[in-house]
């Protein structure tokens, strides 16, 4: 899968010293198309920031199978048409976490349904919202003094992955 960027501590505002990574994890996350060419984002309403829709790959799961488990659980939908659109490689160093997203484009399949979020993403006010692939930008680009360590990096993950997906 195409690299489409690395974000290292350096890149984001408040990040801390390298230090060497003690820990690694992927992830599979999409921008997902409803019939109107809405985008799906998470609102972390009580962290303040937006994020595309996706998470882990647990041990034994495929890139795909993580994709759909994921995006059923976050914003209560299956998929169809999932393409590549690349991936990005985030550098954590408070955590020492080296991450591989996958991102994928997908189109909505069915009727969009109700979330089934983690206890985690319930604390952290996760609602998913559907917006114009240009207003989801402009949200993520508008985002910029968010105080969340892990937020910073997802906003400038996600909106790497949202201007790519304009590319297209």
């Amino acid at each position: 899968m195409k690299l489409i960027k690395v974000i290292r501590d350096s890149d984001v505002r408040g990040g801390f010293p390298d230090r060497p990574v003690e820990q690694e994890r992927a992830a599979s996350r999409a921008i997902v198309f409803d019939g109107e060419k809405k985008v799906a984002l998470l609102h972390a309403t009580k962290k303040h920031y937006h994020k595309l829709p996706g998470g882990g790959i647990e041990k034994g799961e495929t890139i795909e199978a993580a994709l759909d488990r994921e995006l059923f659980e976050e914003i209560g939908c299956a998929v169809k048409n999932v393409r590549e659109l690349g991936q990005i490689e985030e550098y954590r160093n408070q955590w020492a976490l080296h991450q591989v997203s996958y991102c994928f484009l997908a189109d909505l399949n069915g009727e969009k349904g109700a979330p089934h979020l983690e206890k985690d993403e319930i604390e952290d006010g996760f609602e998913p919202v559907w917006l114009s692939l240009g207003d989801a930008i402009k949200i993520l680009e508008t985002e910029t003094d968010i105080a969340d360590y892990e937020g910073r990096f997802i906003q400038m993950r996600d909106l790497a992955f949202l201007k790519a997906a304009t590319q297209i």
